[in-house]
């Protein structure tokens, strides 16, 4: 079977992006090819879920994170334990949580009495904070 290969400097562009990991707009599937699963970071934590209400959070501002950052229903956000922090899982850092949809990101941290323990933003709808519970599931992220 042979492979075509990039007959214009677009094509060139494009194989160079694969390579180097970059994204480049208006490329057509220049996307940075997804690292191997051996380059994540997994571990097996206690999930829970958490809404932006005052008695779940701060009374005089629900919506505001630990580290200031302003969460906005739709937002695929986590907050962590603080020994979680310790192994790299700050502010920004992008998670993918087993069973669940898409990428989030740390954003909130939670009180310094959990351990190995994440807590998954819900916006505010209790009824689905609920229905999640606690679970045990593994994340993974790249140190």
């Amino acid at each position: 079977m042979t492979h075509p290969q990039p007959s214009s400097s677009r094509g060139a562009v494009r194989l160079l992006a694969v390579l180097f990991g970059a994204q480049l707009a208006g490329c057509q599937g220049a996307e940075a090819p997804e690292p191997a699963e051996e380059e994540w970071e997994t571990l097996e934590v206690t999930a829970t879920a958490y809404n932006t209400l005052p008695e779940q959070t701060h009374p005089d501002h629900p919506t505001i994170a630990a580290w200031g950052d302003e969460l906005e229903p739709g937002m695929q956000v986590i907050a962590v334990s603080p020994d979680l922090v310790g192994r790299g899982l700050t502010r920004g850092t992008e998670v993918r949580i087993d069973g669940l949809e898409g990428t989030f990101v740390v954003l909130d941290r939670m009180p310094s009495r959990w351990r190995q323990r994440i807590d998954i933003y819900m916006d505010e709808d209790v009824g689905a904070a609920r229905r999640w519970g606690r679970q045990t599931v593994e994340i993974r992220w790249r140190p």
